[in-house]
């Protein structure tokens, strides 16, 4: 695989894994070197030195033996012996000793057995006859003066004594040359781990920085870039896999914000000419309402002036002169004392339907049991004619102009006593359901001849009839100014097409403002007061 394509984590890992390969090798080699020089140093502390100083000890013992023989030579005493032979055993000690002090040393361990050989031929060949002959022939002073074999046995122990001071002089300081060495050689091997510590922090550094902190840097400038509004700037970076694998991550979240920035920028420029079609519209609504207004106004004074003019004078010509003209005639003044009150009535509608909702006093909460029984009132006459029946009770608090829902309730309970069916008394219930958050459903039930359900959207249009006039007499438009209410106070009107006997009219209404949440330090000064 190409080293170029290792992950930062990968690369990472190998240099930490060669660094510690490194380590161990220094530290195994430390280790030996280090058990070696102890050794070594045990070697000259423990054995050679005592060692040599056992040498000098058993020089300094062969010298008491050499004295105390010859002073019992001289005096003959027992008692001089004692020296001689108390040096006896401590030369069998230090010889011992060192035996056990150089028992990894074959060459000097001969030498011991040199020097050992050589003390006892000493006393064998030169002192215990000399000690025999005086105690069996008296002192001699001759005698203590050394002959040419004493001297010779003497000197040859002797000899041997410093000959084993100088080897284990040597031995000394070949040990002691080879510990100096295995300790420059330790201390070689600390640097050694020093250098390779400090040398992969810095290739650790010099990597991160080269693959982290330098591709991290430029990545970031050209985010900044994309930031700063160059939104078509590709975002790459040339770092390890992980970074590379970020950069595109972000590419690809930039492209993203880029297409989504294009939409919206589609979407404002949409909208922005949505809102100039708007305010266009406006524009011409205000200018309809204008004319709408200016049309009402005429309609309630210019064309109402002439139109009872027409009337009144047909109204005058039917009773000054009927019965002196033909069947026709009066037929004719009839029919156009009809068509002008028909206009009025119409006329009349018309304006009441365009007021709803231009001519206000904002909402408020309206009792509906006050309004029915207003617009009940209404129709006393009719409910006496027909033994009508208007049930209500409980009905809700609503929001709303009171004009306005009077109007509404008179339009369906006049529809429901107009549309009754022949030699049945009218029966009007009036009920209420709460739905949703904040409205009421309101439903007007009647028993009268109903309405098909084909026709249930249609009688909500204005001037939409379903009967000839001569049958139901009317203009049409009050299911439409009913609907037109509804829709001013935020509800809507329909005619549930479930019910078979009579005609189900169902609406909403606007439920009143939940009460604000009281002052907390209002109330605790009122409750504080009582």
């Amino acid at each position: 695989m190409n080293p170029s394509a290792w992950s930062l984590w990968r690369r990472i890992t190998a240099l930490c894994a060669v660094v510690a390969g490194i380590l161990v090798v220094i530290a195994v080699s430390a280790t030996a070197t280090a058990a070696a020089n102890r050794s070594e140093t045990e070697q000259v502390m423990d054995h050679l030195t005592p060692a040599l100083v056992n040498a000098e000890r058993l020089y300094s013992q062969l010298l008491r033996q050499q004295s105390s023989v010859r002073t019992f030579l001289l005096t003959g005493k027992d008692t001089d012996l004692d020296s001689y032979r108390d040096a006896q055993g401590q030369e069998a000690a230090i010889l011992a000793d060192t035996r056990n002090l150089l028992a990894d040393e074959p060459e000097l361990l001969g030498t011991v057995d040199g020097i050992a050989g050589a003390t006892a031929r000493y006393r064998s060949e030169i002192a215990e006859p000399l000690i025999a002959q005086t105690r069996t022939n008296g002192v001699d002073p001759d005698k203590a003066a050394p002959t040419e074999q004493s001297r010779a046995v003497y000197n040859d122990a002797s000899a041997r004594i410093a000959t084993l001071s100088d080897q284990l002089e040597k031995r000394r300081d070949e040990v002691a040359g080879s510990v100096r060495s295995s300790g420059d050689v330790l201390v070689l091997l600390l640097i050694f781990a020093a250098v390779v510590v400090v040398v992969a922090g810095v290739a650790l550094a010099l990597l991160l920085r080269r693959l982290v902190t330098r591709p991290v840097t430029d990545l970031a400038g050209e985010v900044r870039r994309v930031a700063g509004g160059d939104y078509d700037y590709a975002i790459r970076s040339s770092g390890p896999p992980e970074l590379a694998a970020l950069a595109d991550d972000v590419d690809t979240m930039r492209r993203r914000i880029n297409a989504d920035l294009t939409d919206v920028q589609e979407a404002r420029r949409l909208v922005e000419e949505a809102n100039a079609m708007l305010e266009q519209q406006a524009a011409e609504l205000t200018r309809s309402n204008r004319d709408l207004e200016q049309f009402a106004y005429v309609a309630s004074h210019d064309l109402q002036e002439p139109l009872r003019k027409v009337a009144s004078f047909c109204q005058l010509l039917q009773r000054r002169y009927s019965g002196q003209l033909d069947e026709r005639a009066d037929q004719y003044i009839a029919f156009a004392v009809d068509g002008a009150q028909r206009m009025q009535r119409l006329i009349n509608d018309l304006l009441a339907f365009s007021r709803i909702g231009r001519l206000t006093n904002g909402f408020a909460e309206v009792d509906l049991n006050k309004v029915v029984l207003d617009a009940a009132a209404q129709f006393d006459a009719q409910r006496e004619a027909t033994n009508a029946e208007i049930v209500f009770t409980d009905l809700p608090v609503v929001r709303g102009e009171e004009p306005l829902l009077g109007a509404l309730f008179s339009n369906l309970i006049g529809n429901a006593i107009k549309f009754r069916r022949p030699d049945v008394p009218p029966r009007i219930v009036i009920d209420s359901t709460p739905v949703g958050d904040g409205e009421f459903e309101i439903s007007v039930e009647d028993n009268g001849i109903g309405i098909e359900p084909e026709f249930a959207d249609k009688v909500f249009v204005i001037f939409q009839r379903l009967h000839a006039k001569e049958t139901y007499p009317g203009t049409g438009i009050g299911l439409a100014i009913a609907k037109k209410i509804v829709e001013y106070h935020g509800g809507r009107i329909w005619i549930d097409p479930s019910h078979r006997e009579g005609t189900l009219f169902r609406f909403t209404l606007p439920a009143p403002l939940p009460a604000p949440d009281p002052d907390p330090v209002s109330a605790l000064a009122e409750e504080s007061a009582s």
